[in-house]
């Protein structure tokens, strides 16, 4: 069974710095693209930032210039360095990989989340 698993979240003043990170474990052969999405209370789950086995990121407008994903092939880990955090961007942040495990193929998996708090 793939788990995937996110730390990192807490409160910060507008302004601050977090560093997300999500692991995932199982019976993994490979993993396709990983990404964070976030969903703020009252509103749909977003996408938030993406990055291929390769390295190539994709961003949403909202947080180009602020945040940066990466990730470590070898770990199967996958990072959000947030910076200049705004109010807006309180939110539980969801980790999101395509995961290729033994006996299950390729599936798309969800972390539970890990909950970021923009507060003064």
């Amino acid at each position: 069974q793939v788990q995937l698993v996110e730390s990192g979240g807490g409160v910060v003043q507008p302004g601050g710095s977090l560093r997300l990170s999500c692991a995932a474990s199982g019976n993994i052969v490979s993993i396709n693209t990983m990404a964070w999405y976030r969903q703020a209370p009252g509103k749909q789950r977003e996408s938030v930032a993406s990055i291929t086995r390769g390295g190539s990121t994709n961003y949403a407008d909202s947080v180009k210039g602020r945040f940066t994903i990466s990730r470590d092939n070898a770990k199967n880990m996958v990072y959000l360095q947030m910076n200049s955090l705004k109010f807006e961007d309180t939110a539980v942040y969801y980790c999101n990989a395509g995961v290729t495990s033994l006996g299950r193929g390729l599936r798309n998996y969800w972390g539970r989340g890990t909950q970021v708090t923009v507060s003064s």
